[in-house]
């Protein structure tokens, strides 16, 4: 995926705006989160962009080629606030284990990004950190460079798919959830044994259907690597 074009510095605005703010790549970056994640919010969009942060929107363009650009670089802002404080350990395992669940909660603190952080690559500082971390992690593990690199991409995608995941759920709001709750949760006697055997030999641990998978899946996940670990 080539990476975003960047904005020579030079062409950048350093004269205050109308409103007497000095644009900055970290103003702007914050301003786009904020109308991104605001209530009731709806696309980002140049203009929108412009009047909050009280300038002419193509003084955006200074900065950022295009909104994408701009959403890959909100998206990198996240990936680091996701890092901030964490230290390698010396349990590998449980390394990856709370590098996972930082990836997963940041995705479900804002929703409304999730798609850009599942699918796309940053290209920006924290990303190449957040890989370089990982990475590190399997190679002092004992993984070969190469092994390490795969594990590492299996690792990052199925978290990241389950963590978009659980926040479109989120996203839902407890009105919409709410009916599909009792499928699972209560199935009683909605399950006739002629025509569902099977669920009707487990209705009682049904339960879990209705919870997020994240937690077995990443146990799982690492319990294949350990397997994989040479000796």
């Amino acid at each position: 995926m080539p990476e975003p074009q960047r904005i020579p510095v030079a062409r950048r605005r350093r004269r205050p705006t109308r409103g007497g703010t000095v644009l900055s790549e970290e103003l702007i970056v914050t301003t786009a989160l904020e109308l991104i994640e605001a209530p009731g919010g709806s696309a980002l969009t140049v203009r929108r962009l412009g009047a909050a942060l009280g300038c002419d929107p193509s003084a955006v363009y200074r900065y950022f080629a295009d909104t994408d650009a701009l959403l890959l670089a909100v998206a990198d802002r996240l990936i680091g606030e996701s890092l901030d404080g964490f230290a390698p350990g010396e349990d590998w395992t449980e390394e990856l284990r709370e590098f996972a669940r930082r990836v997963h909660r940041s995705v479900l603190r804002h929703p409304r990004l999730a798609t850009v952080r599942a699918s796309r690559f940053t290209a920006g500082p924290a990303e190449y950190r957040a890989v370089d971390i990982g990475i590190g992690i399997l190679l002092r593990a004992g993984f070969a460079p190469a092994d390490a690199v795969r594990h590492y991409h299996v690792f990052i995608d199925t978290v990241l798919a389950h963590a978009a995941l659980d926040a479109e759920v989120r996203s839902l709001g407890d009105a919409r959830r709410e009916p599909d709750g009792p499928t699972w949760t209560d199935p009683g006697g909605n399950l006739p044994a002629d025509a569902h055997p099977h669920l009707r030999a487990v209705r009682d641990h049904l339960p879990v259907l209705a919870r997020s998978a994240f937690p077995d899946v990443l146990e799982l996940l690492l319990a294949q690597f350990r397997a994989r670990l040479p000796e």
